[in-house]
Order: C-alpha cells, then structure tokens, then sequence
C-alpha cells in the first residue's frame, strides 16, 4: 500500500466549505448564498440560485417551468403566479390536476388542513378530498366544472377544435374577467405565456371538458331512444381536441429561441413532455430529410426528491439527459442543478432569493 501525502487543499484548488453563521445574514438572498457555502442539499440549494440567476439575467434565453405534485394545494401557486408576472417563465407544462386546483384558488374557492390519519371513508361522506394532509372540496370541483362549461359554452377555436393551450388560454381570460383571485393560468393569459398541459385527460378539467360535450350528445340520444343509456352509449361522444397541436406550438416556440433553460418542480409526464422536444427536433429533420436546429437545454434547476436508483424519469439527472439529445454538455457550457427536497421547502426559498437579487422584492 502506498504511503499517503498531506496536502494542502487550497493549494490543490478546492473550494473551503464556511460554517453558516446566521447572525450574519440579512436576506433570504444571503442565506442561501451562505448555504451554498456549506454541504449537502444546502449546497445544491446554493447552486441552484446561481443557475436560476444565469438563467434570468439571459435575454436570449426562453425558460420553461415544468409543475407537477400537488403544488397549488400545497399553496404554491402564488409562488408561480410571480414568476410568471415577473417575466421569469416564458412557458409552463403542468399536470392537469395541479393546474384544476390552483383554479379553485382563482375563482375565491379554499383548501383546508386535515390530519392524514382521518378516516377517509368519513371523508368522502362529507364530499371532502384528501391529498395527504390537505382537502380539496368537492364542492370546489363542481364549481370548477362550471368555469369549464362555461368557458365552453361561449368561446371556440376558429377551426373548431381545441388543444390544452387553447383551452388554458380561455380559461386564463375568463378568470381575469371575473376577477376573483391570483391564479397561474389568469397571470399567464396577461403575460401572454402558454400553459400545456400533455395529460390533459388526466385531470378534473379534462372529465369537466369531456362531461361538458357529451352531455349534448346523451340528452338527443336519450330522447331519440326514449330510455336510460347503456354506458358503451354515454362514452361514445369523442370532444374535438387534438393534442398535437400542443406538441407542434410548442416546438414552434423552441424553434425561435437563442437558447433554452428549464426549471423542473418534481417530474412526470410535464418534465418528459418539456425535455423531448430536442429529440423531436432531431428525428423530425432525419426522417424528413430537412435541416433543422438541434434545440437543448442550456440551463437547468430541478427541485425534486425522487432518487435517480430508482430508473424512473422523475429522479433522473440532466446529465443522463445529455445522452438523449435533451440538454448542452457541462463540457459545452449547459449550466444545472439539482436539489434533491420537498419543493414545498426548498422552492419558497430558491425563488425569494432569486427576487430579491433581480430586485423584485
């Protein structure tokens, strides 16, 4: 066995780590600066507010936020709704759900505290449902169900036929017209941003927006037939939605940025939905034999505590991305990080700090 040298690291060039002396700090953006200076995921956090700075402070950069989890309820949404006023996001992929709960919040509507030991068949019995340790009304729901009618019954698609992000656009109009509450899709319908949501049937609003059309087709079939319907019946009125014409607005979007960062709260299907437009532009120009730009992300935060040992997409690390086509090299310039907590923790913080530094206080 060889005999071991002492060195010195400075000398070696690393970096000292400093103790964090909260007496010292007066800013969210000093502490998590200071936190960068320390170790584990405080350092992650540290790292994370300098990406989102070199994120926001280029001009020639389109930055996508990806939501998914329960961040509405968990009342985050304000938190979104300030990023997208403060011209952070230039376009936010969600899940269904998650955007149908901070719509409750939107129309003046309230989520409650509960104890996630409750007997949930009690709840249901009282027309509450539980999201571990929060209630969303039911009742919340329905009048969620007659936003979307409404919305439906008075605006159409010049072709007739709707997309994710057309429907969140009228939608974000809507709820800045009755002015009841600060809401993701009504800050981005001002700010002209585009909300996608690719698994839009997966979610309260898509069953509202399916329920609201079919219920046209089942009231003449009834009458036609004169009877109660069979269930092959109710679910054979198909809505005119067309998901790809999210997928082909949004890599028109891609197509005219300089360079391109995301922000990942969680993963899923929105983190996935987001990264694979870099591939999609790859095998678009192969297979159509047509020169196209090779789109990837330059810059990169994701807030998520899925472990990445475990092969799902939501705790995979942008470095694996880089083998798929999705994002710059470190080598190359790509600039990431990655904070592996509760977003419900860490988010408030990163994006306090971020504020305060861009002077939006």
């Amino acid at each position: 066995m060889s005999e071991r040298t002492m060195h010195d690291g400075r000398a070696d060039g690393l970096t000292p780590l400093q103790s964090l002396k909260l007496s010292e700090l007066n800013s969210f953006s000093e502490m998590v600066r200071a936190m960068g200076r320390t170790a584990f995921g405080g350092r992650q956090l540290g790292n994370a507010l300098d990406v989102a700075l070199a994120m926001a402070n280029d001009e020639s950069c389109t930055t996508v936020l990806t939501l998914s989890g329960a961040m509405t309820v968990a009342k985050q949404g304000q938190i979104i709704c300030d990023m997208i006023d403060s011209g952070l996001v230039d376009a936010v992929v969600a899940t269904g759900a998650l955007v149908a709960h901070g719509v409750t919040e939107s129309i003046g509507l309230t989520h409650y505290a509960v104890d996630p030991q409750s007997d949930d068949a009690a709840l249901f019995a009282k027309g509450y449902n539980r999201i571990y340790d929060t209630l969303e009304m039911e009742s919340n729901l329905n009048d969620v169900a007659e936003l979307v009618a409404d919305v439906l019954a008075h605006t159409e698609p010049d072709d007739g036929v709707w997309c994710s992000s057309r429907f969140c656009r009228a939608v974000g109009e809507r709820l800045d017209e009755l002015d009841q509450g600060p809401g993701i899709l009504r800050s981005a319908w001002r700010k002209r941003v585009p909300v996608f949501i690719p698994a839009f049937t997966d979610s309260e609003m898509g069953l509202d927006f399916s329920t609201h059309v079919m219920a046209q087709s089942v009231a003449k079939l009834q009458k036609e037939l004169g009877r109660d319907l069979t269930p092959d019946e109710v679910f054979q009125a198909v809505p005119a939605f067309n998901p790809f014409l999210d997928m082909q607005e949004y890599a028109r979007l891609i197509g005219k940025t300089e360079r391109m960062g995301i922000i990942t709260v969680g993963g899923g299907v929105p983190r996935n939905w987001a990264q694979q437009v870099g591939p999609y532009y790859d095998i678009t120009s192969a297979r159509l034999d047509i020169p196209l730009p090779a789109p990837r992300f330059q810059y990169g935060v994701r807030i998520c505590p899925e472990p990445v040992h475990w092969g799902g997409l939501s705790g995979c690390t942008y470095s694996e991305g880089v083998s798929w086509g999705k994002f710059v090299p470190p080598a190359e310039g790509g600039k990431y990080a990655e904070v592996y907590a509760d977003a419900t923790v860490v988010l408030p913080l990163l994006m306090k700090a971020v504020f305060e530094e861009m002077g939006h206080v």
